[in-house]
């Protein structure tokens, strides 16, 4: 069963300085990522997840307004059919940016919008045709991207490997050149839903700001892996970057003029830092891989094993210059009902979340999460109650639906 929330982390509040965005599916545990996050009990603001509250939610200093979710979807859709998108890879989009807010993920979420539309402008987003097939061996697929949505292609890859994945136990689906994807935990649970085990890794060819473990120069990005497992109840959903800060969390932090609250950056001569600034210095800063000075070999071995799956399997990796906003992606499902068979697998892997949660608390903890638990809570309340947005944000998305000539964002109403 899954544990219900705490009182007091029903109400949480974002400290000035920001968090790196995979934090939102972690667990109790007193890691770094949880010094960026300042927990206030319920009764201190004027709500809380799943309670009743005003029109707005409080969020470090700023009142967010709280819009109507379906609302949000359809906005998204009509801006990007209004700059030439067809409509099903306009839906695609829309859906994924829409998901990845409502888990948490918000600089990989809504706030994605405005540079989507400048990628449509600058023609560095491809609107209209089809991915080309580079290999097909029934259980591998190989494609080019030919840098159309990253949403829409990772949607229609998932598609295309489950029917596969039924008949051979597992399929791969390698893509080269695919645009921007956005947030990968949006896309784990089409896959759970229909009982597959899903992995996702990502790599950008044409960016480099993560060292390797022992450097200070630049050869990986933040590398991004995602996992989803079906259980009998919710799902196991996991997406984290492979370095301590995602490249959008530097650049939310440079934008506000903001330090981090731990050293996640290294300057150019290698000493640790917190200042986002360290990245455009000449020659640049990096980004410490995940574990950091103590355990950042381990980081830099996630990090390649993306960068591998993701780069080398697809043929878009770093011998061949890439240029723009560009990923490379493998995407691997696994269907349990051909390995042992599904009564054994949801047999195990339900003893093995129950265990989890039956763990003896830390002292002065609250127990264990599973990644996703909260994610799938912070989605039921955006359903629920409405999707809280910054004010920058709300600022931008209703500038652009007046020049779009589109109806402004609507407030939740209770």
């Amino acid at each position: 069963m899954v544990k219900p929330f705490p009182a007091r982390h029903q109400a949480w509040a974002l400290t000035g300085t920001g968090m790196p965005c995979n934090s939102i599916l972690s667990t109790d545990k007193p890691t770094v990522a949880h010094r960026l996050w300042q927990i206030r009990p319920a009764n201190q603001t004027p709500t809380g997840l799943g309670l009743p509250r005003p029109a707005g939610v409080y969020q470090g200093v700023l009142m967010q307004t709280r819009y109507c979710t379906q609302a949000l979807l359809q906005f998204s859709q009509d801006l990007f059919v209004a700059k030439g998108m067809p409509l099903e890879k306009a839906a695609s989009t829309a859906q994924v940016l829409l998901r990845g807010e409502c888990f948490g993920k918000t600089t990989h979420g809504l706030a994605l919008l405005p540079a989507y539309l400048r990628e449509i402008d600058s023609g560095g987003m491809t609107l209209h045709g089809e991915p080309v097939v580079l290999q097909d061996h029934q259980a591998c697929l190989s494609w080019d991207g030919c840098k159309l949505p990253g949403p829409w292609l990772l949607e229609r890859a998932i598609n295309e490997a489950m029917p596969r994945a039924k008949r051979y136990g597992m399929a791969s689906v390698n893509i080269q050149r695919s645009h921007h994807t956005a947030s990968l935990s949006a896309y784990l649970q089409m896959a759970t839903e229909r009982g597959f085990i899903i992995q996702i890794t990502l790599t950008d060819p044409g960016h480099s700001s993560v060292a390797p473990f022992g450097g200070t120069s630049a050869v990986l990005t933040s590398n991004p892996i995602a996992f989803g497992a079906p259980t009998s109840a919710e799902p196991i959903l996991i997406d984290m970057s492979t370095s301590l800060a995602t490249n959008a969390a530097v650049a939310r932090q440079q934008a506000r003029g903001t330090a981090f609250n731990y050293p996640v950056l290294l300057d150019n001569q290698g000493r640790v830092s917190c200042d986002p600034a360290v990245m455009h210095s000449n020659p640049p800063g990096t980004i410490l891989p995940l574990g950091g000075l103590e355990a950042g070999h381990k980081g830099f071995a996630m990090g390649l094993i993306a960068e591998v799956m993701a780069g080398c399997l697809s043929g878009g990796g770093r011998a061949t210059p890439s240029t723009g906003w560009s990923a490379s992606v493998n995407l691997t499902l696994f269907d349990p009902r051909a390995c042992a068979g599904n009564s054994a697998y949801l047999q195990h892997i339900d003893a093995l979340v129950s265990a989890c949660h039956s763990a003896t608390p830390r002292p002065g903890g609250d127990g264990v999460r599973l990644p996703g638990e909260q994610a799938l809570h912070r989605t039921r309340d955006c359903k629920a109650n409405g999707t809280p947005l910054p004010p920058d944000l709300a600022k931008q998305l209703n500038a652009l639906a007046l020049h779009y000539q589109l109806p402004a964002l609507e407030p939740h109403q209770e």
